[in-house]
């Protein structure tokens, strides 16, 4: 059965630094691209970053770029998302995502239960 589990959310000053972890089983990961959403309250979703099945190709949006890396470790079957420079904008759930296929192509059809990332002095 597909899982994904996401964790390492929490509370962080402005500035401080996170990683999140995408733990994920069921399937075989390096086949496929895995992405990155957050949702803040009140919000839609937003695609926050995508890398695909080999880590060769990285995707961000704007907003979050020089500040987040997205890496995987397809050994170890977990995707993460290195978060430094928060700001409180950054506060939202944060969710990762099954890619259709091996390339970022923007169509999920899995998601994970999600981590509160909370941004606040």
């Amino acid at each position: 059965q597909l899982q994904l589990v996401e964790s390492g959310g929490g509370l962080v000053q402005p500035g401080g630094s996170l990683r999140l972890s995408c733990a994920a089983s069921g399937f075989t990961l390096d086949d496929y691209a895995i992405g990155w959403f957050r949702q803040a309250p009140g919000k839609e979703r937003e695609g926050v970053s995508c890398i695909d099945g080999g880590g060769g190709t990285t995707v961000y949006v704007d907003s979050v770029k020089g500040r987040f890396t997205i890496s995987r470790d397809n050994a170890k079957t977990t995707v993460y998302l290195q978060m430094n420079s928060l700001k409180p904008e950054d506060t939202a759930i944060y969710y990762c995502a099954v890619d259709r296929g091996y390339y970022c192509s923007g169509l999920y059809d899995y998601w994970g239960p999600g981590t509160q990332v909370t941004v606040s002095s």
